[in-house]
């Protein structure tokens, strides 16, 4: 088995400087499917960059026994750079700007050469890694059927995101510009991970995530695993679809205090968290709308009116 290692000439930078992207590949003698494993489309989410490593770093103890494995680890480097969510230089989410546009803005010209070197290859999975909220647990997500999807390929991608291990959430709202979405509606099983906070290398998070990862291709028959991985939630909640939920959102101003953690599960109409005035006057109650698994809560104690504090994975 070969690993190799590549940089695409990418999009000219503030200073005129070219970023290049990086293009992992590790190849089988023997044929079989396709994967793609894509991370750093928001340059502060540095967790799934680690996970992309680890994985090439397993593939040359264990090599691939079937199909080819390539992967984007860096997909915004000039977010990455700065530590910033976005495209920094024109302010835009690299995750809302796909399938992109050759003549279009900067973050749009790096979709569309991201996404059309993915779809060249005729993916059978494309498993796209990010991270959430610092106090948060990994799980799965999956967006809505788009419209023009093939019912085959949606189907699969929920087929295949049961063998990550993780707790399954389906997306209640269509952003059409993500890399997951855009490669739905072009016909090819597309996966987000969630695997924990930004900014730094949680080392809990980079195991599980790899093990996530390895286990779906084992899944796929294209590596050898002793047995499927399994992440530890609550019993109730294990091998079910769940509908992300980020309500109820915060009603007014003040210091949100918690009284719930991620990985908890909670029941309609329980009381999970309290906002008060900064002279410690009770604001706002906040309670559960339905029995769901708590995936995480915002990094900031101050919130406002209007601003998501928690989100959920809602129990069917």
């Amino acid at each position: 088995m070969k690993i190799q290692s590549a940089a695409l000439e990418g999009v000219i930078g503030s200073d005129y400087d070219r970023r290049r992207l990086a293009l992992l590949s590790a190849h089988s003698k023997k044929p079989g499917p396709v994967v793609w494993l894509t991370a750093g489309a928001h340059g502060d989410e540095v967790g799934g960059i680690v996970v992309v490593q680890e994985i090439i770093k397993r593939l040359k103890r264990s090599p691939l026994i079937a199909g080819s494995l390539y992967a984007f680890p860096v997909m915004n480097p000039i977010g990455f750079e700065t530590a910033s969510r976005l495209v920094t230089v024109t302010e835009e989410d690299l995750n809302r700007s796909f399938p992109g546009s050759e003549r279009g803005s900067l973050g749009e010209r790096m979709a569309r050469q991201i996404f059309q070197t993915i779809t060249d290859s005729k993916p059978d999975l494309v498993l796209d890694l990010h991270n959430d909220w610092r106090q948060s647990v990994p799980y799965t997500l999956i967006d809505p059927a788009p419209e023009s999807a093939p019912s085959d390929a949606y189907l699969r991608a929920q087929q295949l995101a049961q063998q990550a291990g993780f707790v399954v959430v389906l997306d209640h709202t269509a952003n059409t510009g993500t890399l997951s979405f855009s490669l739905l509606s072009a016909g090819i099983p597309a996966i987000s991970m969630e695997l924990g906070e930004s900014y730094i290398v949680n080392e809990r998070n980079i195991e599980v995530g790899t093990e996530a990862v390895w286990s779906v291709l084992a899944g796929m028959g294209m590596c050898q695993a002793k047995q499927p991985f399994r992440f530890q939630y609550a019993q109730e909640v294990a091998g079910r679809l769940l509908t992300y939920n980020d309500a109820p959102l915060a009603g007014t101003s003040g210091i949100i205090r918690f009284l719930v953690e991620p990985g908890e599960t909670v029941r309609k109409k329980q009381v999970i968290a309290r906002i008060y005035s900064p002279i410690g006057r009770l604001r706002e109650t906040l309670q559960a709308q339905s029995d769901a698994l708590l995936l995480g809560h915002t990094d900031y104690a101050v919130v406002f009116p209007g601003m998501a504090v928690m989100s959920f994975g809602v129990l069917p």
